[in-house]
């Protein structure tokens, strides 16, 4: 299903990719989803392991776009030259955004852990992947805004996906 069609009111969790490609820019859709979360015509909400990844790639898309380090395992770059990673700001800056904005964010637990792990064998899911769908059963959420088409693996699950994304 498509993200520009999500119905009013529905509770719906973020996946990463959304927040990331609304901070750089690659899709109004995830842009316009925010937005409808903020003025209460979705209830938004999104997982802390979510918002850990989110903090992280937007970190190194930064340190890349600064032209701080190369593309190509920004991780280990930034590991090696830790007084970089001092020096970025505009990450927290975003992550401050999406604080206030009024998304929900929920927490993990050891039970999400092993309810993963069961979820990881029946969809082939990877990790994060499994925690947030072991977050959505918990709370109730059938909805999910991502790009992952790995999420239409979960039958009980609707996955609205932006369909204005560069091919």
């Amino acid at each position: 299903m498509r993200l520009d069609r999500v119905p009013a009111g529905t509770a719906i969790f973020l996946d990463a990719n959304v927040f990331i490609y609304h901070f750089t820019g690659v899709s109004a859709q995830c842009t316009a989803l925010l937005a409808r979360c903020e003025a209460g015509r979705l209830q938004g909400s999104t997982g802390i392991h979510v918002l850990a990844e989110v903090a992280h790639r937007l970190m190194a898309i930064e340190a890349v776009r600064r032209g701080m380090v190369t593309p190509g395992n920004v991780a280990a770059k930034l590991r090696a030259r830790p007084e970089i990673v001092s020096t970025l700001t505009e990450y927290q800056e975003n992550l401050d955004t999406l604080l206030a904005i009024g998304i929900q964010i929920l927490s993990l637990g050891p039970d999400d852990l092993v309810a993963s792990a069961a979820i990881r064998r029946t969809t082939g899911l990877l990790t994060n992947d499994s925690l947030t769908v072991a977050v959505l059963q918990r709370e109730r959420i059938g909805a999910l805004a991502t790009s992952d088409p790995d999420f239409q693996r979960v039958p009980s699950l609707r996955t609205y996906l932006p369909s204005d994304l560069p091919r």
